[in-house]
């Protein structure tokens, strides 16, 4: 098999099915023929997801219902892992984002190119901010369902570009090539997630605190990759009471710095931003797409 992609769940009942709906075969471009599975883990949801919400989608899924589950997603990853068979592996960290739809045919191309590559796809927002900026103004799950009926997805997923907003660091203007410190869609092989020991269940935080920056740092600074950037394509977060990404901007940066002192004392430093160079690959599918154009409706 070809491509793995482990997307874990907690509490996603809406979001779940638009998610997989973003990773079929009639929605991503150019997989005909494509072997891949999406290995999905509910992990401890209070209300487990039902199969029957995916069921007419064309997408393969091995479902996974974790009910005396950990709060980390640490265990879940390691589960859908060594449950998984394909040769490269997608980690989908927080499984309420929608994928563009050129996102695996850019991957795979990306391997095709490199010897042992790590491919990231750049995080958006549904919405017209961040998500902890936006629900203070009233944003919310029937504000974002109205959001996708306006742009009639799934028709056409590279309209999101135009109800979505690219995820920044402070008051940096944003362009396609601004160093990425995450992913929550990311490729890698196999062999090397092995390699690297898969998620550290050190980090047992509700949500992993900081584990999937502490993967993808430590998947890009590996001596043998070759960290890719696409261009183009997106991750895009749906609205859902996330630990850090639905909660106040005050309540977060707390818990940011209590998650970064869990990471200094598993990896001794508090550098969770990689320094390593990366590649770019991809296009500009659409107007909306020209993210350096983009501004903050509250700016």
């Amino acid at each position: 098999m070809k491509l793995s992609v482990l997307l874990i769940s907690y509490n996603m009942a809406r979001e779940i099915p638009r998610s997989l709906q973003a990773l079929s075969r009639t929605y991503q471009h150019g997989i005909e023929g494509l072997d891949y599975e999406v290995v999905l883990v509910d992990n401890g949801s209070p209300v487990p997801l039902d199969p029957a919400s995916w069921a007419q989608l064309d997408v393969p899924v091995e479902f996974i219902d974790i009910r005396d589950a950990h709060p980390s997603p640490a265990g879940a990853i390691n589960l859908a892992l060594a449950r998984s068979r394909g040769e490269i592996v997608c980690l989908m960290i927080d499984g309420a984002h929608m994928l563009t739809p050129g996102v695996f045919r850019l991957a795979l191309a990306a391997f095709a190119i490199h010897d042992n590559p790590v491919v990231a796809t750049r995080y958006f927002w549904l919405g017209p901010q961040a998500q902890n900026l936006s629900i203070a103004s009233g944003y919310n799950q029937a504000v974002e369902d109205q959001l996708l009926r306006d742009i009639n997805w799934p028709q056409d997923g590279y309209r999101l570009f135009e109800i979505g907003s690219p995820l920044v660091t402070g008051g940096e203007n944003i362009n396609w090539m601004n160093r990425m410190f995450e992913s929550n869609c990311f490729f890698m092989a196999r062999t090397l997630f092995e390699e690297l020991g898969g998620a550290d269940e050190r980090f047992d935080f509700p949500g992993g605190g900081f584990i999937n920056s502490d993967i993808f740092k430590r998947a890009v600074d590996h001596p043998a990759t070759t960290a890719v950037q696409l261009i183009g394509e997106g991750c895009f977060h749906q609205v859902h009471g996330g630990t850090t990404t639905n909660i106040g901007t005050e309540e977060r940066n707390a818990q940011l710095a209590v998650y970064l002192d869990q990471y200094e004392a598993i990896r001794g430093d508090r550098d969770i931003i990689t320094s390593s160079p990366f590649s770019f690959l991809g296009h500009l599918p659409n107007d909306a797409a020209k993210i350096h154009r983009w501004r903050s409706s509250g700016a």
